[in-house]
């Protein structure tokens, strides 16, 4: 478990880098973009390069050899560079410049984004994944609360503080990582000889099985929910409740606090229960929670349905990745990554363009009603999934 929390340093980093991104940007675009649906669209670059990179690094990852191990190298090679096109994004000084340091960053953090999900499964037993995921998570939702509670004060002070700020975390967690992880020594069952047993690209194609594909369908319409709320709720905020822009952000602090708060209880429930059982009761919770906050205007009210939904979201996130890995092999880590990303990026991709052409169609009051009605598709996809994961962890 010590392994854990310390890995739990990248999922940090990310989650930093990504929350500020997912805040500040839209009001960066806004300057110069009337159009939501335009907004959102752009907020969705990084889902592109997810789609077409994380399958093929996550893969390549699993047949990759250096003297740091097979993941730790696209780390080496993406987090410096995340940190610094990160950094010069407030700086840019017309939309082009926005753009290509947007597009860079992003590029950046596909490179490493799959190896380090998939370090948590190369460290940890089977039985224990669904716990690690839970403890990685907590740590990954510490980064986001000090992303919209730290960066909406830094932000206030100067726009590029939150991202300097975030490029310097991001470098201290690399450090650390290279200091406490060593694959050669931390990986269950490392061997060189491993590369020969993973997966050609014919028997990859047969990761895609019944069960698999339903999953993946329930996960991309719960990242659709997510992903849009998350990448335009700043907007929202502003236009739809009259906040300001540090208080749009502050908000989500409280649905990051809730997700910290029960990440690991999370992870423990799924381990015990199964992970299926606690995902179901997250979409449901979920799935009241956005009904009810299309209805509300007072910020009161707003952040305490957020940190209610806040904990539903820890039932379903924490548990959704162990359950993928679950229904593949040891030797396919990498690629059922690599596959989680597609549904989960695609969604992304997808979500805020869709969400802001019904914003732009109707109002900002859609967004919620939206990510309801996608929580519940993936409630009904997450029913056809069977799910043998309690009897996996008991018989371990």
């Amino acid at each position: 478990m010590k392994k854990t929390w310390l890995l739990g340093l990248g999922f940090f980093s990310i989650s930093i880098t990504w929350a500020l991104y997912n805040a500040f940007v839209p009001l960066f675009l806004e300057k110069f973009l009337t159009s939501t649906a335009l907004i959102g669209f752009m907020m969705t670059i990084d889902n592109y390069f997810a789609i077409i990179l994380q399958p093929l690094i996550g893969r390549k990852s699993d047949r990759t050899r250096t003297r740091f191990g097979k993941r730790m190298p696209f780390l080496l090679i993406g987090m410096p560079l995340a940190a610094l096109f990160g950094a010069l994004i407030p700086w840019h000084n017309g939309l082009l410049l926005l753009i290509i340091f947007m597009v860079l960053m992003n590029l950046s953090m596909s490179l490493y984004r799959s190896p380090t999900v998939a370090l948590m499964p190369d460290i940890t037993i089977p039985s224990k994944r669904t716990q690690a995921n839970g403890i990685i998570n907590f740590m990954g939702g510490l980064g986001s609360i000090l992303a919209f509670g730290g960066g909406a004060i830094l932000y206030d002070k100067h726009i590029s503080l939150p991202f300097l700020a975030s490029a310097i975390i991001t470098l201290i967690c690399l450090f650390v990582l290279l200091k406490v992880i060593k694959e050669q020594r931390d990986v269950i069952n490392y061997t060189p000889a491993e590369e020969a047993k993973q997966p050609s690209f014919g028997s990859y194609k047969r990761e895609w099985t019944r069960p698999t594909l339903f999953l993946l369908g329930a996960i991309f319409f719960w990242f659709f929910s997510y992903q849009g709320v998350e990448a335009l709720f700043t907007l929202y905020g502003k236009n739809q409740l009259g906040l300001t822009d540090s208080e749009a952000t502050f908000s989500l602090a409280f649905f990051s606090v809730a997700f910290v708060a029960a990440a690991i209880p999370s992870g423990l429930l799924g381990n015990r229960f199964g992970k299926k059982p606690i995902i179901m009761i997250g979409v449901c919770g979920l799935i009241i929670v956005f009904g009810l906050i299309s209805l509300i205007d007072s910020l009161l009210l707003l952040r305490i349905m957020l940190l209610i939904g806040g904990i539903f979201w820890a039932c379903i996130n924490i548990n959704s990745y162990p359950f993928v890995v679950s229904l593949g092999k040891e030797s396919s880590i990498g690629a059922r990554t690599g596959i989680y990303y597609i549904a989960s990026s695609l969604a992304a991709i997808l979500s805020p363009v869709l969400m802001g052409l019904m914003i732009d169609w109707f109002s900002y009051a859609a967004l919620f009603i939206i990510a309801s009605c996608g929580m519940v598709i993936a409630l009904l996809l997450l029913l056809k999934v069977k799910d043998n994961s309690a009897a996996v962890t008991n018989a371990t």
